[in-house]
């Protein structure tokens, strides 16, 4: 496997970085928006600097190797078959994410989430005019699994019509396996309820796993789906704002289409359809070396809070860089502790409470995407405050 240098800290002050300058303030550590402190592929830097070079940015038509690279790589990387006629750009997932629910939905229907789940879900959900419906996970020691009875109990209101899958979860760090997805879809089908993925997340796997696309699942999964991915999680181009959209279904594609251009996001910048064709047709050795460097940082956190902090839970970190931790036994809500951590210990996390305040309340989401320098200096400023505050318990 090719070297590639994850260690190497690079100061991203100061570059607009929302990630780095949202908090104003130089001596915060921000370990919560989900971008990486890693420079993305080599692949891509190149194929972006040749790009620039060119000298002109004008409007960016779409070509058949985007296409191609798309194709090819869930092929060869997933077994799954996409069609060229089945694909939609646009600007990013969560966009995409408006333009299914648009297309699926009527203001007033329900939309079926498992919860704790990314906080755009909810916001989307609400801006089409619809209900949040959700599905709460349950957490079985150090993990979740889905509660099949409410699930199914949830899709047979007659007001639910799609259910939005988080495929990996984002927070909870699931990586559903295909016998979950099925019996998922077998539940919609049931039901008339379809599923919109958000497979963002989906090329951040951990060892040991592996991920399932939703529509590669069998034919009756293809046919009830809309499928959103991007390369831009997975290889930190998010600002370059490339998404696509999956749906073998021509008549709702027609609409979902519709949507993308009643809303505008239906232009796309040079630089992220060329930023996807070498992610997709150079990337693969870089990521694979990538995930092997999070799954360490993982084991980093992992064994530092055991040994450091046994009052915390390190949720089983399965897919994507965002370590879900259990916070309850130290008598702080997610709210609390992050304020206090901002405050006394300049670190920035995610509170659970985003993802689902009944399911999220105590628990910590933290970005293991940096070098492990930087992780190493986020735990000890974790453990700083909170080893005080189980040391000197209220009441």
């Amino acid at each position: 496997m090719e070297p590639f240098d994850f260690d190497k800290i690079i100061p991203r002050r100061g570059t607009n970085s929302y990630k780095w300058d949202e908090p104003n303030d130089a001596d915060v550590l921000p370990m919560w928006v989900a971008d990486m402190d890693f420079p993305t592929a080599p692949c891509i830097i190149n194929a972006l600097k040749k790009r620039v070079e060119h000298g002109i940015f004008g409007y960016t038509f779409v070509p058949d190797s985007y296409y191609e690279a798309l194709i090819h790589w869930f092929e060869r990387r997933h077994g799954w078959h996409i069609q060229r006629e089945e694909v939609l750009y646009t600007t990013g997932v969560v966009p995409a994410i408006a333009c299914a629910l648009k297309a699926l939905t009527l203001p007033g229907e329900k939309v079926l989430v498992q919860t704790p789940v990314y906080n755009c879900f909810f916001s989307s959900i609400k801006n089409c005019g619809c209900e949040v419906a959700e599905n709460p996970l349950r957490r079985e020691k150090d993990s979740y699994i889905i509660d099949f009875d409410d699930f199914e109990r949830k899709c047979s209101d007659e007001k639910t019509t799609v259910f939005l899958l988080c495929n990996p979860h984002n927070p909870s760090g699931r990586v559903w396996t295909k016998a979950e997805l099925q019996r998922m879809n077998d539940i919609c089908l049931r039901h008339d309820v379809r599923v919109i993925a958000d497979e963002i997340h989906g090329e951040v796997i951990m060892p040991g796993y592996r991920f399932q696309p939703f529509a590669a699942v069998d034919e009756a999964c293809k046919a009830n789906s809309v499928v959103l991915n991007s390369p831009t999680k997975a290889f930190n181009i998010a600002g370059l704002q490339i998404a696509n959209i999956i749906c073998s279904d021509a008549r709702l594609r027609r609409k979902i289409d519709r949507a993308i251009n009643i809303n505008e996001v239906c232009d796309v910048n040079p630089f992220g359809v060329i930023a996807l064709q070498a992610a997709y047709n150079e990337g693969e050795a870089w990521l694979d070396a990538l995930n092997i460097y999070l799954h360490e940082n993982y084991l980093t956190l992992k064994t530092f809070i055991h040994e450091q902090l046994p009052a915390l839970e390190v949720c089983r970190l399965e897919g994507t860089y965002l370590a879900w931790v259990d916070i309850h036994r130290t008598g702080l809500t997610a709210d609390g502790a992050c304020k206090k951590l901002l405050h006394e210990a300049k670190l920035m996390l995610n509170s659970g409470t985003m993802y689902g305040e009944k399911q999220g309340g105590h628990y910590l989401r933290i970005n293991l995407a940096c070098p492990k320098t930087t992780l190493v200096e986020g735990l000890h400023r974790l453990k700083k405050v909170l080893t005080l505050e189980m040391n000197n318990p209220k009441g």
